[in-house]
């Protein structure tokens, strides 16, 4: 099995979520049993906050990147020390608004770069003013998308 090269993404974030969202539904389970909509909405109010709690241990670094993590990071016990930062394509990093900063710089066509900030579009970076059609200047232009 040494040339497996998956990588199944069991860490303390993931372990903990799945425990917490089985105590979740063995709760609401037993709710339905017993025929109590409050035990039912509590099982569906701790499966909820396993989502949360896996969230925030992603968030800690003890989750995993999205991907395939060297052969030397797959232990439990190995923390991830690039999450503060954010991960690249990790959609938890970027509803905790990790990672989304993008600094562009470019041409405007008169041999003048402009350096500016701007939101991370399918084509390219987006200038702040790309949804009216100006461009880098402010004035209406068709270099909108880098």
């Amino acid at each position: 099995m040494s040339g497996n090269h998956h990588d199944e993404g069991h860490t303390v974030a993931g372990w903990t979520g799945c425990a917490v969202a089985v105590v979740g539904t063995s709760v609401a389970g037993v709710g339905m049993c017993l025929g109590s909509a409050a035990g039912i909405w509590l099982g569906l109010g701790v499966v909820g906050l396993s989502v949360l709690v896996t969230w925030g241990l992603h968030l800690a670094g003890w989750g995993k990147p999205p991907g395939i993590r060297p052969v030397a990071e797959r232990g439990m016990r190995v923390r991830d020390r690039g999450a503060r930062a954010g991960h690249p394509a990790c959609v938890g990093c970027r509803l905790a608004g990790r990672g989304r900063s993008v600094s562009a710089s470019t041409s405007t066509g008169t041999g003048v770069a402009v350096s500016a900030q701007g939101m991370q579009g399918a084509q390219g970076v987006l200038w702040p003013g790309a949804a009216s059609g100006a461009g880098p200047s402010g004035s209406a232009s068709s270099e909108s998308v880098v």
